[in-house]
């Protein structure tokens, strides 16, 4: 399996057909955490909303990872739904040969003290507290993406997290692809040169648009589902409402328990170039779209786009649309020198991770040596396990920061999302400052990039930037040495 630390100099390069295996050896270590005494003890997993994801997703690759080998037990599962609890059991009995307990209130499940880690893949206005909830009573944790619904929430988590000394993994599987420190290294040893953009998308069409595909079944009522506890009235997470089986079965439809596809979908797309560039938290966020052909009591778009503006001075542009989607836009990171696209970037492409490198002409670069050039990997297992082992490995090594996807990351997406949303919803443009404060409505963004033009200062760069001035000054032509004011009746430059 390619490493999450592999480099550029581990691919073969080719235009044409190329591969690489970069090497994860000790995987599971023989080092241990404090959860973890030995490398002979099992990992004992408990899990946490095992329905279209959790079940889908977690349990059944956790089960195919087992039965590869991997010393991880799947113990105990918890759901407010009878049938996906009863499914997911039946499941890891047969396969795996355990019955694991059951809880209908995850905080049992919690309190069990031979339960070393946790998945969580409910609704998403139920991660923050579980998650919590979960790194309070010593668990290591793996929560679906987005982490949680509201920045205030995320803030929580990553002060939660690093006063743990535990293992957070973020769900968005596709940061365990290899290409994306790859090309954070190209970034940061300046072969784009300075980087100005990246654009992503999402695009999905069904006869059921976005979330209508989700089934509801005649067994969903509330004999079935604890319905209070699902909405989480107790706990101030959503308000109570009468049971309706689309709300529970397509939640991502309502405000009340997702952000739409900005959540959903946008933050799969985020994730991955910020892993990419080395960005966090935008400094400028703006959000559009609207409800344009699914009027069917839904809640959230099914046409949306998200500008975010960095203070590194790098643009992201996410567009998509839940109606339409044969011509889509392409993943690329732009900078002045050159460019990167990614190939199918949310998912591998069977056992291929790839992407390419797309020169700038050589009359804007001044160099004839660049190529447009694929970089391909080859990896021995789906992304889904990929990310599961990533997570694995990191608890039984003792390395929280190991994970592809930690939560100041998962943090970042949350915001550029949550904000996107406001802004659709409220009608304004929000500004971050660099110590993650919120305000909207002022002229600051604007005045500081003309500010800097005026002073003729050098443009900044993405974290880790370590190729000085390369790719990133223009070189202007010599009729701009005339520019400037005139001092006393004189030209400018002894022009």
């Amino acid at each position: 399996m390619i490493d999450s630390s592999v480099s550029r100099r581990d691919f073969i390069k080719s235009t044409a057909t190329s591969s690489a295996v970069g090497a994860a050896g000790g995987l599971l270590s023989a080092s241990a955490s404090a959860h973890v005494a030995g490398a002979n003890e099992r990992l004992r997993i408990g899990i946490i909303g095992p329905g279209r994801r959790g079940f889908g997703t977690h349990v059944k690759t956790l089960a195919k990872l087992r039965n590869l080998g991997t010393k991880i037990d799947m113990v105990a599962v918890n759901d407010v739904y009878t049938v996906h609890r009863d499914q997911a059991v039946d499941f890891i009995k047969k396969e795996t040969g355990i019955t694991p307990k059951t809880y209908r209130d995850y905080r049992e499940l919690l309190a069990d003290d031979s339960i070393d880690a946790v998945c969580i893949a409910t609704p998403d206005h139920w991660h923050a507290k579980q998650t919590i909830d979960a790194l309070a009573a010593g668990k290591h944790v793996y929560c679906e993406k987005p982490m949680t619904h509201t920045i205030e929430e995320s803030q929580t988590v990553v002060s939660a997290w690093r006063a743990s000394d535990l293992v957070l993994q973020v769900g968005v599987q596709s940061t365990s692809s290899p290409v994306w420190n790859v090309a954070n290294e190209m970034i940061t040893t300046g072969q784009l040169g300075k980087i100005v953009q990246f654009q992503t998308e999402c695009f999905r069409n069904g006869r059921a648009g976005m979330s209508r595909h989700n089934v509801i079944t005649e067994e969903m009522t509330p004999t079935n589902i604890d319905w209070r506890r699902w909405l989480g009235v107790e706990e101030g997470l959503a308000p109570d409402m009468v049971f309706d089986r689309a709300t529970y079965g397509q939640w991502r439809c309502y405000w009340p328990f997702s952000m739409g596809m900005f959540g959903d979908l946008f933050v799969h797309r985020i994730t991955g170039m910020l892993k990419a560039t080395g960005l966090r938290n935008p400094g400028r966020v703006v959000g559009g779209g609207g409800i344009f052909l699914e009027y069917d009591n839904r809640d959230v778009p099914d046409v949306g786009s998200l500008i975010a503006d960095f203070h590194e001075g790098v643009q992201c542009v996410v567009s998509s649309t839940m109606v339409a989607e044969e011509l889509k836009l392409e993943h690329i990171i732009r900078g002045h020198h050159g460019a990167l696209l990614f190939h199918k970037p949310c998912y591998l492409n069977g056992s291929k991770a790839s992407f390419e490198f797309v020169p700038e002409r050589p009359q804007v670069t001044l160099n004839n040596e660049p190529k447009r050039t694929t970089y391909e990997a080859t990896v021995d297992h789906d992304i889904n396990s990929m990310h599961f082992l990533n997570f694995i490995s990191a608890i039984q090594e003792g390395k929280p920061n190991s994970v592809n996807n930690d939560p100041v990351l998962g943090g970042a997406a949350v915001m550029m999302v949550n904000l996107a949303i406001r802004s659709y919803r409220e009608g304004k443009v929000f500004h971050i400052d660099r110590n993650g404060r919120v305000s909207d409505g002022n002229t600051g963004w604007a005045a500081n990039w003309e500010s800097m033009s005026r002073a003729q200062a050098k443009p900044r760069h993405v974290a880790g930037w370590n190729a000085g001035d390369k790719g990133s000054v223009m070189t202007p032509f010599k009729y701009q040495n005339l520019a400037g004011p005139w001092k006393n009746g004189e030209p400018p430059n002894g022009s």
